[in-house]
């Protein structure tokens, strides 16, 4: 439903910078990115925190939310840092694992006038029917794999449409076109991640695919322009 795809850059431009830094966030949209993907955090004064596995790397190991921001190392940016070096422009995907997190960065996105660019994905669908109701401006995914639904993908499509959640993430391998179908049949949309090499992002593109997330910016960009 969405031509051409947007192309997420996963935690920046990874391939060729630290992950989840500014500079990686900032080198992403320089070779073409047309939407940034990271994950959040909130630390224990309150600021969402832009890192992976939401550890602060203290030894012994301490999670982000039980230290201060100003305890973090100096790379690990706050989402108020990255609307100030990257704008509002570019869709933003936030994989989110501490639901504490989600009303503090909905909140950030609306400060920066950015909501309506915001997409927070998340497994668990009860969750995000949740979070629908808390914030119905922002997109929610539901970020998943075939094998852990407990239902049929048809009858997921169906849920998700039901509650008004846009979009279903899948690791690129399970897609098919006749998934990308199914699921568009519903108006829901389809994202396909660990796109890598470009036999993979060419697949998906073919298949219909509505966003693609991958490390490699420069192979994405170069992949989706051989469709144009």
């Amino acid at each position: 439903m969405w031509s051409p795809p947007v192309l997420f850059a996963h935690r920046g431009a990874r391939a060729n910078a630290v992950e989840n830094t500014l500079e990686a966030f900032q080198l992403a949209k320089r070779l073409g990115a047309t939407g940034i993907e990271t994950d959040a955090w909130i630390t224990r004064d309150g600021e969402v925190v832009l890192d992976h596995d939401g550890h602060a790397r203290f030894f012994p190991r301490r999670w982000i939310a039980e230290v201060d921001r100003a305890d973090l190392k100096a790379h690990i940016p706050t989402l108020d840092e990255y609307y100030e070096a990257l704008g509002t422009e570019l869709p933003l995907s936030i994989d989110i694992k501490n639901p504490e997190v989600f009303d503090a960065a909905v909140d950030v996105a609306r400060r920066h006038g950015a909501v309506d660019r915001l997409w927070i994905c998340h497994p668990d669908l009860d969750r995000l029917i949740d979070w629908r109701d808390r914030a119905p401006d922002c997109h929610l995914v539901n970020s998943t794999s075939l094998e852990k639904l407990p239902v049929s993908a048809e009858k997921r499509a169906a849920e998700l449409a039901a509650n008004r959640i846009e979009a279903v993430n899948l690791r690129h391998g399970e897609w098919t076109g006749g998934l990308t179908t199914l699921f568009h049949r519903f108006d829901v949309l389809c994202f396909g991640w660990d796109a890598q090499h470009e036999r993979q992002i060419a697949r998906l593109i073919d298949q219909g695919i509505d966003a693609v997330y991958g490390d490699y910016v420069d192979r994405l960009v170069a992949v989706e322009a051989t469709f144009r």
